[in-house]
């Protein structure tokens, strides 16, 4: 016997329901009823109606490394636990050759996406920048370069005296294949004021953005959530990416991140719960009605949040992740785990009755032979220990 939407969604949402169900756009409104209903099934339910009608039970990840070249950063900001600092991380820069190292670290792995983000550095030159992709490109030939936040591009494009364009044609011509969503955290000039005031503003951020949507350069975006902000300023940067996705056209994905305030200035910060994060997936689909993914990051949600969120909108995992430090070190604040195994990926997938599907960086489905997946190495099945 099925159960009616009104049932699960209540009275109180079913003009929003009705919406979904039609295809019609939600409005600011909107979405801030379903972050302040109660009703957290009902929103997840709604979610789940417009994950499976964009990809049934489909669910993606990716064979990613990542490298963050350095935490030595000027802009400060109060949510980072990353950036050197007094009674903090230690400085760090890598070399290209200890980024070349790195990735031969994994090189019996099998690898699609190098994901590289790192500080704000004044003494790192503009052909630093070129020589990290170059080195990549060197190192893991065909691999997909995903590099630097629009904060990144703004210091880069400083450095070398030239444009956000020029200087992204430069990253470009050295082989750069997409930007990552982060750096602007979330479109409110208020925060912006009080968390990062030192880094790129919104309106800085949408014209890096605007310059790489000219040059068809892929694109993700993204929103630290559970910090400082409001319901209202977490819907506005919603309606203010979708109304940027509509213009560009160019974003492939969208990943709300939760705030970890382990380590950083606003160390008071509750720490968010399963409801939280669940229904920052959900809204964040129901909102982006032209953003074909929502990505649920396990690193930072948790697998088993993860494997729920599968049910709350999200389509996308992420990926077996070596090498992450944005967060915390493997090994701070309680062990927390960086790397899924491909076994580990593919069984938290299928135990929530979802199929996992490896895809490239731009969502196209990856069919590995036999013999690909037979070698434990090849399939990651055994994970790599280093020792720095």
């Amino acid at each position: 016997m099925s159960i009616s939407p009104e049932r699960i969604v209540g009275q109180d949402l079913m003009d929003i329901y009705q919406k979904v169900e039609s295809g019609e756009r939600l409005t600011r409104e909107d979405g801030i009823r379903l972050y302040e209903t109660k009703n957290l099934t009902g929103v997840g339910y709604m979610a789940n109606l417009v994950r499976e009608r964009l990809h049934g039970k489909k669910t993606y990840y990716v064979r990613n490394q990542h490298i963050n070249y350095t935490n030595i950063c000027n802009k400060f900001c109060k949510f980072c636990s990353f950036y050197a600092k007094k009674g903090g991380p230690d400085p760090y820069e890598y070399s290209i050759e200890e980024v070349k190292r790195r990735l031969q670290w994994h090189k019996d792995v099998l690898l699609t996406e190098i994901h590289m983000v790192g500080g704000i550095n004044p003494r790192l030159p503009y052909q630093y920048y070129l020589d990290l992709i170059g080195v990549v490109k060197e190192t893991l030939p065909g691999v997909h370069v995903k590099a630097f936040t629009a904060v990144e591009i703004e210091q880069i494009a400083n450095k070398g005296g030239v444009s956000h364009e020029q200087a992204l044609r430069d990253l470009i011509e050295a082989g750069l294949d997409s930007l990552p969503g982060g750096g602007i955290e979330i479109l409110s000039d208020r925060v912006h004021r009080e968390l990062f005031g030192r880094k790129l503003d919104g309106e800085g951020w949408k014209s890096v953005s605007r310059a790489a949507s000219k040059l068809g350069l892929t694109q993700y975006a993204t929103m630290l959530y559970g910090h400082i902000e409001t319901t209202e300023e977490r819907v506005d940067h919603f309606v203010q990416l979708r109304e940027l996705q509509d213009e560009t056209k160019n974003f492939v994905c969208f990943t709300p991140l939760s705030f970890h305030p382990e380590g950083t200035e606003l160390a008071d910060v509750k720490p968010l719960t399963g409801d939280q994060d669940l229904r920052n997936i959900a809204v964040s689909r129901l909102m982006l009605d032209n953003f074909a993914h929502i990505k649920s990051f396990w690193i930072m949600n948790t697998p088993e949040v993860t494997q729920a969120s599968l049910w709350y909108g999200a389509d996308d995992t992420d990926g077996l992740v070596h090498e992450y430090e944005i967060t915390y070190k493997e090994g701070d604040f309680g062990n927390k785990k960086q790397a899924l195994t491909y076994s580990n990926m593919v069984h938290m997938i299928r135990e929530v009755g979802r199929e996992p599907i490896e895809r490239d960086s731009l969502y196209q489905e990856i069919k590995r032979t036999e013999e690909e997946l037979a070698s434990p190495q090849k399939r990651g099945l055994t994970p790599i220990s280093v020792t720095n």
